[in-house]
């Protein structure tokens, strides 16, 4: 049972009581809260993050001849998007394991695409190693770099989204009150850009 309340939002009931065993679980907005050696911990859910894989793979499946360009415009909204609203949580491993099931049915996806082409050659056109990570699903655009580099567009990847914790606001903070304008204008930079203005080489106000 949910209670709204000037707080916020509170479980109450059996299934409050029920978060206070170990193996207790809840499943709330596509994300699962539960006690990990006893921390509580809020990760995606296993829901969730199932029905994104079945959505991106229903996007490869139903774009088998397309080319890779507008593939990766499919998919990319879809992935940033989930990526983005589990930000928030301990979401690191399941970003992994979720760019790893998508590489499987991208890369079935490509064998699929050409298959007169070796494995090899299907590696080095679809998968090229960018920046840091070996195997990227990307494509060369006609754009080029001030210095003549192609500019590749690529595949969005859960897993280098940045994990932003979210931090309690105080709670005497009064945004009509002068003393507090500093604290709520950090507060609001920091939320926007995961860093502080410190570390961004502003001066403080």
């Amino acid at each position: 049972m949910m209670k709204s309340s000037l707080g916020g939002t509170v479980l109450e009931g059996t299934r409050a009581g029920a978060l206070n065993r170990q193996d207790a679980h809840h499943d709330f907005l596509g994300q699962n809260l539960r006690k990990y050696d006893g921390k509580p911990l809020v990760k995606p859910s296993k829901k969730n993050t199932h029905a994104l894989m079945e959505k991106v793979r229903g996007i490869i499946e139903a774009n088998k001849s397309v080319s890779q360009t507008l593939l990766i415009g499919l998919l990319n909204p879809v992935i940033r998007g989930w990526a983005n609203y589990h930000q928030h949580c301990a979401a690191k491993e399941t970003f992994y394991r979720v760019d790893h099931e998508i590489w499987r049915a991208l890369w079935h996806w490509a064998r699929r695409r050409h298959p007169k082409k070796s494995r090899d050659w299907v590696k080095k056109h679809c998968f090229p190693a960018l920046r840091n990570r070996a195997w990227t699903f990307a494509c060369r655009t006609e754009k080029q770099t001030p210095d003549g580099k192609p500019v590749w567009l690529r595949l969005v990847y859960a897993g280098e989204t940045k994990i932003r914790r979210h931090v309690k606001i105080r709670r005497d903070a009064n945004p009509f009150d002068a003393q507090w304008q500093d604290y709520l204008a950090e507060r609001a930079f920091h939320k926007k850009f995961g860093i502080t203005r410190r570390q961004a080489g502003i001066k403080p106000l």
